[in-house]
């Protein structure tokens, strides 16, 4: 029995949590490691750009894919190596993200929680370097095992050479090259939770949780991210859409003195993060709608489908927004998510 399944032409609408309708010339489900070299040894895909997803939550096609779109079926999370504190955990590149989550905070394992809820698959993760209240998946990844298509060979990365930065990596530098099918990470029994995310100690509070575990952080953090955020299976989004801008601290300065309220983070080389949404919504850009593509009344950060937006109509929006941020206060948005078929 072959590793994969093929289908051409495969419409991507259920595939992408946007719902954009949109076609791939193939879309591939390989079951296995094994499955994945056997179809990258296709003669007839030696040419073909090939893109993993995951749930498809974090990109936007703009038209249709003109190559194969993979998803993996690999499962399986295993504790391969214990020293004191330290657990890594080595997890198959097509097991849900927050599947994960649930798995190491169910164990006491610290490292992880803040990022529960977010869609997705594992071997999608480190494309985006996703990241939430405070924590990222840099902080804790030990290595990925990805497919190089340049060299048609499996390549074992640590950290370091993944080019981690702010929601970037190498594999979003270099589309099309690399395919995530194993990621490990180095998770502890021991450590101190990150709470002073806004609502983050108040949700604890709520609870009635004075020395909370892993498994406290991880529940409260869902339970805002179910609050804050639109649900993409009744109304379909991409997540955050904007990355919070870095700005020289001299600009976010000249910001605060006018704007006593705006959200402000240390960075690094002397800039400062601000803060998207609260940029959007001071632009009188939350909960615009042109069509069927919108910002979201729930938050300024979410663009959404409101029926039938198609990704170019979805894209116009969202230029217009950063547009509308740069007019009002000389700063320029950079979308988080990944545009397919178009560039910013």
């Amino acid at each position: 029995m072959s590793g994969y399944l093929l289908r051409e032409n495969a419409p991507l609408e259920a595939l992408n949590t946007l719902r954009v309708a949109s076609r791939a010339a193939l879309l591939a489900d390989v079951r296995s490691d094994a499955g994945l070299a056997e179809l990258l040894a296709q003669p007839y895909l030696q040419q073909q750009p090939v893109m993993m997803i995951g749930e498809g939550s974090n990109l936007l096609f703009i038209g249709d894919y003109d190559g194969v779109i993979l998803r993996l079926g690999s499962a399986g999370i295993d504790i391969i190596e214990q020293e004191g504190s330290r657990f890594r955990v080595s997890v198959a590149g097509g097991e849900r993200w927050d599947d994960l989550v649930r798995w190491s905070v169910g164990r006491g394992l610290y490292g992880l929680e803040n990022l529960a809820l977010i869609p997705g698959s594992v071997g999608a993760a480190p494309i985006q370097n996703i990241g939430a209240y405070g924590a990222e998946l840099a902080q804790t990844l030990a290595w990925v095992d990805a497919f190089d298509r340049h060299h048609n060979t499996q390549i074992r990365l640590n950290a370091e050479q993944c080019k981690f930065s702010y929601r970037d990596s190498l594999f979003k530098q270099q589309p099309g090259r690399w395919i995530v099918t194993r990621v490990a990470f180095d998770l502890h029994d021991q450590g101190e939770l990150k709470l002073d995310y806004a609502g983050v100690r108040e949700e604890l509070a709520q609870l009635g949780v004075d020395a909370p575990r892993p498994l406290h952080a991880a529940e409260v953090i869902s339970r805002i991210r179910v609050r804050k955020l639109p649900n993409p299976m009744l109304l379909p989004n991409a997540g955050s859409f904007f990355k919070n801008p870095e700005v020289p601290v001299a600009q976010a300065e000249a910001i605060a003195a006018e704007h006593h309220d705006v959200p402000r983070f240390a960075a690094s080389d002397g800039h400062t993060k601000l803060s998207a949404a609260w940029l959007i919504e001071r632009s009188g850009m939350r909960g615009v709608r042109e069509g069927d593509a919108g910002i979201a009344e729930q938050h300024a950060l979410v663009l959404v489908n409101h029926g039938r937006a198609s990704g170019e109509q979805l894209l116009n929006l969202a230029r217009r927004v950063a547009e509308t941020v740069d007019q009002r206060f000389g700063v320029r948005l950079e979308p988080e998510v990944r545009l397919i078929g178009a560039t910013w």
